[in-house]
């Protein structure tokens, strides 16, 4: 049987995939220092005999090295995420990202264990190439933005795991996710889908920062971690980045108008200055898209749960945590 160790696996994606590995018969063990992730997301995990879970951080090597040396397959999810926890503690998403991802390869590579590592739409930066391509430049904005330092460490990492793979010849995948969004998300953090929806629940104002002409493509995460583990299976995607998202894109205006219509909500929108919802030295981007060419290519994907969908099923995962 294929044992699998997933760092981050409390998280919203980890944990997802946590649960899509376990259906498919792995061996499963977890690793979740609890920052950003829930206990609570593994309770459907927990009742398996085939899943274990450590509540420890991928810094602690010596645990890290055990669990490696167990494991198979280890998919990489332990990271600093969120606009919001980015922009206000920089030194734990520069440390986290980079070492954690260090940690991982220099163990794993011991004896050749595959590995996949979850990157980010952030690495293309300011690019106004749209939609974005693996293959495009990355334009990172300037160290004094606080952002960039994310963007930055998410590309070293994906340096690093590229440079393993062809000095070792070590079986890595790299996966930039595009705004991957589901029950379990939580708008702790800025993430907007999950906002919006507790806002909306609430009667509260659903709060548009900037002018909300910005549009992303927002895919759902069942369809991203069926990616994920697609992609481990099968051995030419082994030194390869990839894309993983949605390629529909809505505007952030359009999404609150959206969230208010699925949950029958009376809830106004407000307008927030990005300056005033984080600080003076945030950028944000106008347009974030995928080109899903090469993963379509490679094993067939294509996002199957639309925005609508999306927005019903994260109701309906808020109005439990509600009651």
């Amino acid at each position: 049987m294929t044992h699998v160790l997933v760092t981050g696996g409390a998280g919203f994606i980890g944990s997802h995939l946590v649960e899509a590995l376990l259906a498919r018969g792995y061996e499963v063990t977890a690793i979740d220092d609890l920052s950003t992730g829930s206990i609570r997301n593994l309770d459907e995990a927990r009742k398996h005999k085939r899943f274990s879970y450590y509540i420890d951080s991928v810094m602690n090597e010596r645990l890290m090295a055990e669990l490696i040396d167990r494991a198979d397959m280890v998919y990489h999810l332990a990271a600093a995420v969120g606009v919001r926890l980015i922009v206000e503690k920089p030194v734990h998403t520069i440390e986290t990202n980079i070492r954690g991802t260090e940690i991982v390869l220099e163990l794993a590579a011991r004896k050749r264990k595959t590995v996949l590592i979850t990157s980010t739409s952030e690495v293309y930066g300011k690019s106004s190439k749209v939609p974005f391509n693996e293959n495009d430049d990355l334009v990172l904005g300037s160290t004094t933005r606080p952002r960039w330092a994310y963007a930055c460490s998410k590309a070293i990492d994906e340096f690093l795991g590229l440079a393993y793979y062809r000095e070792f010849g070590m079986p890595v995948v790299i996966v930039r996710l595009f705004n991957t969004v589901g029950p379990r998300q939580t708008g702790q953090y800025g993430m907007v889908v999950p906002r919006f929806v507790t806002q909306a629940l609430k009667g509260e104002p659903l709060t548009v920062y900037g002018d909300g002409t910005q549009t992303r493509a927002f895919a759902y995460v069942g369809d991203v971690v069926e990616a994920m583990i697609a992609l481990t299976e099968n051995s030419l995607a082994y030194g390869q980045v990839f894309n993983i998202g949605n390629d529909k894109e809505i505007s952030i205006a359009e999404l609150a108008q959206l969230v208010i219509q699925r949950t029958a909500s009376t809830s106004p929108i407000e307008y927030i200055p990005f300056e005033k919802a984080y600080d003076e030295n945030f950028e944000d981007l106008q347009r974030r898209v995928p080109d899903l060419t090469k993963v379509r290519k490679l094993i067939n994907y294509t996002p199957k749960v639309c925005i609508e969908e999306i927005i019903d099923r994260v109701a309906a995962s808020v109005r439990s945590t509600l009651r």
